[in-house]
């Protein structure tokens, strides 16, 4: 069982275990992203203020990496948990997640208004065509813990490359549907490390039916259908929701076209806070500021309901060979889908010029090795620079 911490943990407590694997990490340094909440976190809780020690912040990361939705905002909720319960679970997420929230709508406000600015357009167009190469890079970065993660054998990593390739023709081709096929890797892996010792399908079910529920026909209804799929069906990270969210928002619903569905999740990246935090724009084209806040509510609540009622089995969670097995497969799938979901987003590029912008932030990204924040920033001004001299938008 995972025990709270007194505020009076004494820092020397901190320094026994081992940094987590993201502080260090050079993409710890870039603006934005869970491994920088994860290492501002550690910083302040573990090495300044001593609340809770180094091992239980790494079991934290352990444990909410095991959950779907986003996992910095999580780990906050988990934090604060363990210091002060229910009550603190409350406070620290609100506190947490607030601050980019209300950012985030204030920029969907100037984003999506009806007649922004030419320099507003310009950047939103050139921002939004480097989100696809941002999508490979969330990619990349999670590979080499996931190839680790299915060991040595020859079958494991075959099986790892299938699960791969499958998420990533499901995010290019399927948009909604997409989580089947997240569970469907979950599912087989969990089968084929555990059968017929276990039943896979009675620890993981859960998701089949909410996923194959038939969505509100409208309104408000369907809101927070697309945001309680945002908040409880993203697995390992919160680009697997793109596809998802692009489907629903641009294709389905109408509310966004594709090149104002780029620029939030551009607004989703640049702003403090989770990628999650893209469906508060979603929430907003559909139905203003009531919108946002709405969908931000939705989709965030598992997250809180996740750490409140689990926390205390989050060891015996982990320990679980069923669960192991099944993130194991789901994992690798996950990956696939965020690289693939780099094919609709390149695709609904109307200029030139926007394709030169993407392939100058890939080059960026994954040659350079330079961070998401000045990435989006930098082709946000080359946007500018292409409204200011008359280039198409």
């Amino acid at each position: 069982m995972v025990r709270r911490r007194r505020r009076g943990t004494r820092a020397r407590d901190a320094s026994r275990g081992h940094p987590p694997s993201c502080a260090g990490h050079p993409r710890c340094s870039a603006g934005g992203g869970p491994p920088t909440h994860m290492a501002l976190l550690r910083q302040l809780c573990v090495e300044r203020r001593g609340w809770i020690a180094a091992t239980e912040f790494e079991d934290g990361i352990a444990a909410t990496n095991l959950l779907p939705g986003p996992a910095s905002t999580q780990l906050a909720i988990l934090t604060a948990w363990r210091l002060r319960g229910t009550a603190g679970a409350l406070v620290g997420g609100f506190c947490f997640i607030v601050p980019g929230l209300a950012l985030i709508l204030a920029l969907a406000a100037l984003f999506l208004a009806g007649s922004p600015p030419l320099w507003v357009r310009g950047a939103a167009a050139g921002a939004g065509a480097a989100v696809a190469a941002v999508a490979v890079q969330a990619a990349t970065a999670l590979v080499p813990g996931s190839w680790r993660r299915a060991g040595t054998a020859r079958p494991a990593r075959a099986r790892w490359a299938a699960y791969a390739l499958a998420g990533a023709v499901a995010a290019a081709l399927t948009g909604p549907w997409l989580v089947l096929v997240l569970v469907a890797c979950g599912l087989v892996e969990t089968a084929i490390r555990a059968w017929p010792a276990t039943e896979p399908g009675r620890a993981f079910a859960w998701p089949v039916p909410l996923a194959l529920a038939v969505p509100a026909a409208g309104g408000l209804l369907a809101l927070a259908w697309v945001a309680l799929k945002v908040g409880a069906l993203s697995y390992g990270g919160g680009f697997v929701i793109i596809p998802l969210m692009q489907a629903d928002a641009v294709e389905h619903y109408h509310w966004m076209t594709d090149g104002q569905f780029l620029n939030a999740v551009a607004l989703g990246q640049i702003t403090p806070g989770p990628v999650v935090q893209t469906v508060a724009v979603v929430g907003y084209a559909a139905a203003g500021v009531p919108g946002g806040l709405l969908a931000a509510a939705v989709a965030f609540a598992p997250s809180f309901l996740f750490v409140i009622l689990g926390g205390p089995r989050f060891d015996a969670i982990r320990a679980d060979a069923r669960v192991q097995g099944f993130f194991t497969g789901a994992g690798p799938a996950v990956i696939g889908a965020i690289a693939g979901s780099a094919v609709p987003l390149a695709l609904v590029l109307q200029h030139a010029w926007q394709y030169g912008v993407l392939g100058a932030a890939a080059l960026w990204l994954l040659a350079a090795g330079r961070g998401v924040v000045s990435t989006l920033l930098g082709a946000g001004a080359l946007g500018v620079v292409a409204a200011l001299t008359g280039w198409a938008l």
